[in-house]
């Protein structure tokens, strides 16, 4: 075989590869979805998911949405003084942690926390053998592990993103009162006076389009782990990487889908 011949089937080999990934991810997230709405429904598993991606995660969000707004706060409002519009730093520290800073970088932080422990948790179960003991019991996997951990996601990632949002606009809010003596009664008018319901509205929807990126890729990786603690390894870095990726490209779509119209 020719070095053309090689290239093109390597290329060829890469392809099929990837289709065959992406229709078994396909068929993974419908079988998620059709679970979903089946009885019994694991309360008792969802909620303790939901402290695990979402009251755990509280932390290192506040930390993140703090120092977010606080440094959205400093650069806008020297950005601001060169031309005399000081005033408007509160409107761009509330529009940026609302639209786009408050989904995104909770998606990322819940991604990196909550994922890569999605991914590690059902990895160890794979090569563990838990997960094929449960198909022995008539136990379906995804109802009893993939499903709470979807609906926990589902839930709580906007819940996260209202509690990043609020935490990031006081931080401003805070460096630019009592560090850029800022006037704090013009600075929290300005913060509300353009802020609109649709704004708060389109950060939640991205919450919840992330929110089910992460479960579902995370979980995913995690459910199909072979080869044993190395497998679990890579497996738990891949979960990471490829939501990250994801989270990024979906938000660019959303955001043309919401925004461009106006």
């Amino acid at each position: 075989m020719g070095l053309i011949e090689r290239f093109f089937a390597t290329i060829g080999e890469k392809v099929i590869w990837l289709l065959a990934v992406c229709g078994k991810a396909t068929m993974f997230s419908l079988e998620v979805l059709k679970w979903t709405f089946r009885r019994p429904f694991k309360i008792r598993s969802v909620l303790e998911q939901m402290e695990e991606i979402g009251f755990n995660s509280i932390p290192v969000v506040s930390i993140t949405a703090l120092s977010t707004g606080g440094v959205l706060a400093l650069q806008s409002f020297e950005g601001f003084r060169r031309f005399g519009a000081e005033s408007m730093t509160g409107t761009v520290v509330a529009l940026s942690m609302t639209r786009e800073l408050g989904p995104v970088l909770t998606g990322l932080i819940v991604a990196g926390r909550a994922g890569s422990a999605m991914a590690a948790q059902l990895g160890t179960m794979k090569v563990t053998e838990q997960i094929d003991a449960l198909y022995t019991l008539s136990a379906n996997p995804i109802k009893y592990l993939i499903v709470p951990r979807f609906l926990a996601a589902l839930v709580m990632m906007p819940a996260l993103v209202v509690f990043a949002d609020s935490v990031g606009i006081l931080g401003g809010a805070g460096i630019a009162v009592l560090n850029l003596e800022a006037n704090s009664v013009i600075y929290m008018k300005k913060t509300f006076e353009f802020l609109k319901l649709n704004d708060i509205f389109s950060g939640l929807l991205k919450s919840m389009v992330f929110g089910a990126i992460i479960a579902i890729v995370c979980c995913y990786q995690g459910f199909y782990t072979a080869g044993g603690a190395e497998g679990v390894g890579r497996a738990t870095t891949r979960s990471v990487v490829i939501s990250s990726i994801m989270i990024l490209i979906s938000d660019y779509i959303l955001t043309a889908f919401l925004f461009s119209g106006r």
